[in-house]
């Protein structure tokens, strides 16, 4: 009967350790050499915007010094990136005023060829008026966004890690409690 909770917590502890391997292998593109063609994804910021805004676009499948070029259906204009602090490539994009409201890809070319990456970008409409003056609670426009930012998030790995962690110290603590309760010796 002790060997369902041994067996539990070992479980949970294998699950821990194997977690952060997946995140090692994220990056082919950073163990590449110069000489092959990489590939990799475009950090977009914000990730969700509204017609009309701007987004920062970074990128470091290029190299350091070199240039690309970035594209997607709702910039108004092709997105020339330029070298960054130690970070690869940057570039800024301007959505398109009469962008419509989904999830839009973004590409990026390395201009010595032998790089690309891509990545996704989301433009929303505000559903309710935004202030058109200053408001004292500030936030103005901004507010809208982050609440339609939130609701698309769900549990994320952190979220899974705590759980199996807290999973674990239930099944050491109701172990605990069975083995001490077999212990204790009978009143006569």
């Amino acid at each position: 009967m002790r060997s369902a909770p041994i067996t539990f917590c070992a479980a949970a502890a294998a699950a821990l350790i194997a977690l952060p391997v997946p995140a090692a292998q994220a990056s082919p593109a950073a163990r590449a050499g110069d000489d092959d063609r990489r590939t990799g994804t475009v950090s977009v910021t914000p990730s969700t915007t509204a017609p009309g805004g701007q987004v920062e676009l970074w990128v470091d499948v290029c190299g350091k010094g070199r240039e690309a070029k970035g594209n997607s259906d709702a910039f108004t204009s092709v997105a020339h990136f330029r070298p960054a602090d130690d970070k690869g490539l940057f570039a800024e994009a301007t959505i398109r005023s009469d962008a419509e409201p989904r999830a839009y890809d973004v590409w990026v070319t390395c201009e010595n060829g032998k790089g690309k990456a891509t990545g996704t970008l989301t433009v929303i409409h505000h559903n309710r008026p935004s202030p058109v003056a200053p408001v004292k609670a500030g936030g103005g426009g901004t507010a809208t966004l982050a609440e339609q930012g939130a609701e698309s998030e769900g549990p994320g790995l952190r979220h899974a890690v705590i759980g199996l962690v807290l999973a674990g110290v239930a099944s050491v603590a109701v172990a605990l409690r069975t083995s001490r309760r077999r212990r204790a010796p009978a009143a006569d």
